[in-house]
C-alpha cells in the first residue's frame, strides 16, 4: 500500500508542477532555487541534551549550510511575499542531521493531494498568467492555504538573511538521553535580532541585496544563529503544518546550540548535495506529518532531475 494519498499526488507530480508554477530551468532547484551556500561551526549548548540524545545536536561539528530564496509564484504575488529558506548539516558522517527551515512557521498546504491542487490553479496559462478566478475559488474553499501567505503579507521584508528568524514548520519527536519524548519545532534565530525594511526601503533595493548583504558581513566578521526548540504541550497539532501551536510565540524555548556562519562556499558545494529532512541522527525522529513524508523522495527526484 503506497505512503502517500489516493487522490494523485506523488513527489514526483509535486516536483513537475513546482517546476511548471516557477518556470525554472531543468538545472535549477524546484523550489528556493536561488541561494548561497556557506559553512561554518555548531557550538551545543548545556541544555541540548536535556532536550535529545542526537550527537548531531549535543556534540559541536562543521555546519554545511545555504540561505535560499523563493521567487516562485506557488504561495503569492509580489516582493512583500518573498520566502527565505536556511538549510543546514550538523554532526559528521556517522550522526548527520539536516534542519530545512523557512521565514514563515506554517507551510502552504495540509496534505499532498491539496498542495498539488493547489500548485496547478498557479500554473500559468497562455498568456503567462494563471487563472485567478480558479485560485481564489481555491482559497474560498480551502483558507487554511493562505496562512503563510498572510503570515508573510504581515511582516515587513527581511533586509537580511543573517537577520530573519527561521522556522522548521513539522513538528518532531525528539528523545532525550533518560529515554523522556516529546515533540518540538525548530526555531532558528538571528543573535543580533531580526532585521526588516520599510516598503520604501525594499523598492530601493537591487533584486540580490540578500546575497550582496550576507557576502559583506562575512568578509567582516561572523553571523551567528541560536538553534532554539520550542516544545509541545498536550492537545498541540503535530499533523496540520499549516496551523500554528497555540501561543507559540510566548511558550517555553530551550536553545540546543548556535550556528556560527564563517564563511562563503562555492554553491556547488551545496548543489552537489542533498539537505534531506529524513537524515536524522538518533534522537531525533521524523515527524508523523504527510508533508514531511514526502519531502525526502522529493528533494532526490529534484537533484536527480538536476543532475
Amino acid at each position: 500500500m503506497s505512503k502517500y494519498p489516493s487522490g494523485g499526488a506523488t513527489p514526483a507530480s509535486i516536483v513537475d508542477c513546482l517546476r511548471s508554477v516557477a518556470v525554472n530551468s531543468p538545472r535549477e532547484r524546484a523550489s528556493f532555487a536561488k541561494g548561497r551556500c556557506v559553512r561554518g561551526a555548531y557550538i551545543p549548548s548545556d541544555e541540548a541534551k536535556e532536550i535529545t540524545k542526537s550527537r548531531s545536536f549535543t556534540g559541536p561539528s562543521r555546519v554545511l549550510a545555504r540561505f535560499s530564496i523563493d521567487e516562485s509564484p506557488a504561495v503569492g504575488e509580489g516582493d512583500k511575499l518573498m520566502l527565505l529558506g536556511f538549510s543546514f548539516r550538523l554532526g559528521d558522517e556517522h550522526h548527520l542531521s539536516n534542519v530545512v527551515a523557512q521565514s514563515a512557521p506554517v507551510h502552504f498546504a495540509r496534505t499532498l493531494d491539496q498542495m498539488l491542487t493547489l500548485l496547478k490553479t498557479r500554473v500559468p496559462g497562455p498568456h503567462g498568467k494563471p487563472d485567478m478566478e480558479a485560485i481564489k475559488a481555491f482559497s474560498a474553499a480551502n483558507p487554511e492555504t493562505l496562512n503563510q501567505a498572510n503570515y508573510v503579507a504581515a511582516h515587513p521584508v527581511p533586509m537580511s538573511f543573517a537577520g530573519t528568524t527561521y522556522w522548521g514548520v513539522h513538528a518532531f519527536r525528539a528523545t532525550n538521553s533518560g529515554g523522556e519524548t516529546r515533540f518540538i519545532k525548530f526555531k532558528v534565530t538571528p543573535v543580533g535580532g531580526d532585521i526588516r525594511l520599510t516598503e520604501h526601503e525594499a523598492k530601493a533595493r537591487s533584486g540580490d541585496f540578500l546575497h550582496d548583504d550576507l557576502k559583506d558581513r562575512i568578509a567582516v566578521g561572523d553571523v551567528r544563529f541560536s538553534v532554539m526548540t520550542l516544545l509541545d504541550r498536550p492537545g498541540d497539532p503535530t499533523l496540520d503544518v499549516t496551523i500554528r501551536w497555540p501561543d507559540e510565540d510566548r511558550r517555553e524555548a530551550v536553545r540546543l546550540g548556535t550556528i556560527v556562519i564563517t564563511g562563503l562556499e562555492p554553491n556547488e558545494a551545496c548543489d552537489a548535495t542533498l539537505f534531506d529532512p529524513a537524515s536524522l541522527a538518533e534522537g531525533i525522529d521524523h515527524p508523523p506529518d504527510e508533508i514531511f513524508a514526502a519531502r525526502s523522495a522529493a528533494y532526490a527526484i529534484s537533484l536527480a532531475r538536476r543532475r
